[in-house]
């Protein structure tokens, strides 16, 4: 009984011993398998933060996050307009929170680089440029860009004014947003090109075209101020053609209301507004008249692209191919509204 009663005692303690390594293995492995799996974060920063452009940005990167298990999409940005400063400061929160990877619509590229990116790089966090890309110079603090060739897609809303073109030399008053952001400086230069023998100076009339004194307008994205220098512009007598190279005055919630009473002479082709941008808000203008032609990029894709292509980076090491990634771009009119384009 007793050498009977030590087995068992043995045995039990072994028992015991073995249950306890076993599971102190099952939890290294849980505790393992956790931090493999650990969420990914990207932060998605737009020029402004309450803009259906970069909201649907944002969305592209959420579709992307949806196709695999460990990335979380952040959504961040200026308030209410372009702000330069406030842009690096939310970059440079995320880069301090370690974020583990960028994507950008950039406001102002010497400012972004010197103010965050340089910490960015210094601290082993990939930037992804979308929609609006870093300078020639600065590129080395990005692995890519997503968008549109900012460059054609002004061109093509220059070439759009030659519908409409009525006058010898036909007047044009361009519409931007900051001084410094370098889309938006593209599509100006895109425009002239269009209008000119190939220049991307200011046009004087010299090719048949020639820009008001006061113009390019710049808003800074303030949209209150978009719609009211539009409405200044359509109060001459003779209005130029009129280009936006963002949405501006249209993403401004009063411009159907405002525009209202302009809606007899754009018809008619008195005025003429050419718009880039096909969000929502834009396209239920031109299918009321209160808009010629809009043209629209892909903002959705911009955020899936460049998501997969961070990810790819981060998981694995992947480089992108390419140094851009150019997207197509679409053209909407009255006849075309309901099926020119899909938004998300």
């Amino acid at each position: 009984m007793t050498q009977a009663y030590g087995k068992f005692v043995k045995d039990l303690a072994l028992k015991f011993r073995l249950m306890h390594l076993l599971k102190w293995c099952v939890l290294a492995t849980l505790a393992f398998s956790t931090s493999t799996s650990a969420k990914l974060s990207f932060a998605l920063i737009g020029k402004t933060k309450n803009d259906s452009f970069y909201e649907q940005s944002f969305k592209g990167c959420q579709a992307f996050s949806r196709t695999i298990s460990d990335l979380t999409c952040i959504y961040d940005g200026a308030d209410d307009y372009q702000d330069v400063r406030t842009q690096v400061l939310i970059v440079k929160e995320y880069i301090n929170k370690g974020i583990d990877g960028l994507l950008i619509s950039t406001t102002d590229s010497r400012f972004l680089v010197s103010g965050a990116l340089q910490l960015a790089k210094e601290k082993g966090i990939p930037v992804i440029t979308f929609d609006s890309d870093l300078l020639e110079q600065h590129k080395t603090y990005r692995l890519t860009y997503v968008g549109t060739n900012n460059f054609d897609f002004g061109n093509a809303l220059g070439q759009a004014a030659k519908k409409y073109k009525k006058l010898d030399p036909q007047p044009i008053c361009i519409q931007s947003g900051h001084q410094t952001t370098p889309n938006l400086n593209k599509r100006i230069e895109g425009v002239r090109h269009a209008l000119s023998d190939g220049s991307v100076t200011k046009l004087n009339g010299s090719t048949g075209w020639i820009e008001y004194d006061r113009c390019p307008l710049y808003t800074m994205g303030r949209r209150d101020d978009s719609l009211n220098q539009l409405l200044t512009i359509l109060d001459y007598k003779h209005p130029p053609i009129f280009i936006a190279v963002a949405g501006f005055a249209q993403f401004n919630t009063d411009y159907t209301s405002k525009l209202l009473s302009y809606k007899k002479r754009i018809q008619e082709g008195d005025i003429t507004i050419i718009s880039a941008d096909t969000e929502q808000i834009q396209l239920k203008a031109l299918s009321n008249g209160l808009s010629s032609i809009n043209i629209g990029q892909n903002p959705h894709e911009m955020g899936r692209l460049s998501a997969e292509l961070l990810y790819r980076y981060v998981k694995s090491g992947e480089k992108p191919q390419k140094n851009t990634y150019y997207l197509d771009f679409h053209y909407c009119n009255q006849d075309n509204v309901a099926t020119c384009t899909v938004n998300y």
